[in-house]
């Protein structure tokens, strides 16, 4: 995650690696979405780089979406270990709660992850940002009952909903 934060318009004018390190972060472990959406600058709006960086990820192979879903840690599965965790998704969980869960909760967060990575083979993704500790709980149980496919494409939801968060946050 970048220190400083830049302008749109200063943003623009980054070569593609200074672009990359400055929002490379944006998406996960997924520096590649920022390094593709920067072939659609300028942009003139936050809203329009996202949208950008949106089609990067909807054009991908459904192998590199499966790898940008795999790239997101369980939910506060392992806030432990500060190490597995980026910068922005520590703060963000923290900011639902999920840093305070009891010992209860936590133990019936780890089993939901569990069984949803069971399912279908990934984290379960939600925009924390938008949810706390309960909302994210009843999505867990309703979120259990879809087909993989729907799954996906609700992963890349909530993961195009965290990227345009990030981004807003990311950029004066």
């Amino acid at each position: 995650m970048s220190v400083e934060r830049l302008s749109l318009s200063q943003l623009n004018a980054l070569d593609r690696s200074a672009f990359v390190s400055q929002i490379g972060w944006v998406y996960e472990h997924s520096a590649w979405v920022a390094e593709e959406a920067w072939e659609y600058r300028p942009f003139s709006t936050i809203e329009d780089l996202h949208a950008a960086m949106e089609r990067v990820v909807e054009s991908a192979t459904p192998q590199k979406q499966l790898a940008l879903i795999q790239a997101h840690p369980d939910l506060a599965g392992r806030l432990g270990t500060a190490s597995e965790l980026t910068i922005a998704s520590r703060r963000e969980q923290a900011d639902a709660g999920l840093n305070q869960l009891t010992t209860t909760e936590a133990e019936q967060m780890a089993r939901n992850n569990a069984q949803y990575r069971e399912r279908f083979g990934f984290p379960f993704i939600v925009c924390v940002s938008l949810n706390n500790a309960g909302t994210i709980r009843d999505a867990f149980a309703k979120r259990l009952e879809n087909s993989r496919t729907q799954e996906i494409s609700v992963a890349l939801e909530e993961i195009s909903k965290i990227g345009r968060l990030r981004l807003a946050g990311a950029i004066l």
